[in-house]
């Protein structure tokens, strides 16, 4: 008994694809593969009808330019192209602009480095310098205890001939070391933060690179294996039509 009695109808099909794009969000995308399944839905998938939908939907403010001569699905293929190859030169600017924020923050991150060294040496000579004017005080004090009167006179014309006097001095180390502190403490959180937003910048553009916009252009060994494939897949469905024929 002949196959061709259960096959539906063309009107059918042109129905079902109708109800898929108007009722069920089908896609460009599930026409394409519908498309390739057999003879009968290639042929049905490219009408016009379907396509002119497509193009109201996907691209409305432009479906009044649509020329004469043109088929709607020859006209959706150029604006599709168009618009991805718009869309891939925004996702290009975005990675470029986020690659410029990560540059920017790993710039900040070396002049902060460079500020908590300064400030980190800034504070050893201080408190070096402090440490060696404590004993030096503490010299004095044993040598105005042990020492003979002439040693003491001679220690106190030395100390009158200096230009600063030590408890000045001590205290402005005091000073400056308690400043070393607050400015430590000031770039290290600004450093700490400053990384936290590199790490951030990083991963933004992690996910920018792997975005689904750069599928578009397929290698050569990709292309060639996909099309292997739907060669394969075209020539599975293709065959059911072919034993009906014949039976």
């Amino acid at each position: 008994m002949s196959r061709k009695k259960y096959e539906l109808p063309d009107e059918l099909w042109r129905n079902i694809l109708e109800i898929g794009i108007k009722v069920s969000n089908f896609t460009y995308k599930d026409l394409c593969c519908v498309s390739i399944s057999c003879r009968r839905l290639h042929r049905l998938s490219n009408e016009a009808p379907l396509w002119s939908h497509l193009l109201s939907v996907d691209f409305a403010n432009q479906i009044s330019s649509l020329p004469s001569s043109s088929s709607p699905k020859s006209f959706y293929k150029i604006r599709f192209e168009r618009e991805r190859e718009r869309k891939l030169l925004a996702h290009k600017r975005t990675v470029l602009r986020k690659e410029s924020q990560v540059s920017e923050h790993v710039r900040k991150l070396r002049e902060f480095e460079v500020r908590l060294h300064e400030e980190t040496q800034k504070l050893k000579s201080a408190v070096s310098e402090l440490s060696n004017l404590h004993k030096v005080s503490q010299a004095v004090v044993a040598l105005n205890v042990w020492q003979p009167e002439v040693v003491r006179g001679r220690q106190k014309q030395m100390v009158e001939q200096c230009v600063v006097p030590v408890e000045s001095r001590v205290r402005a180390l005091e000073m400056e070391v308690k400043l070393c502190n607050q400015q430590l403490k000031v770039f290290d959180k600004a450093y700490r933060d400053e990384k936290r937003r590199l790490d951030t910048a990083k991963e933004e553009l992690l996910s920018l690179k792997y975005h689904p916009l750069r599928d578009y252009k397929l290698t050569s060994n990709e292309g060639s294996e996909n099309k292997k494939k739907r060669k394969k897949l075209k020539t599975c469905m293709d065959s059911p039509d072919k034993q009906g024929k014949t039976t």
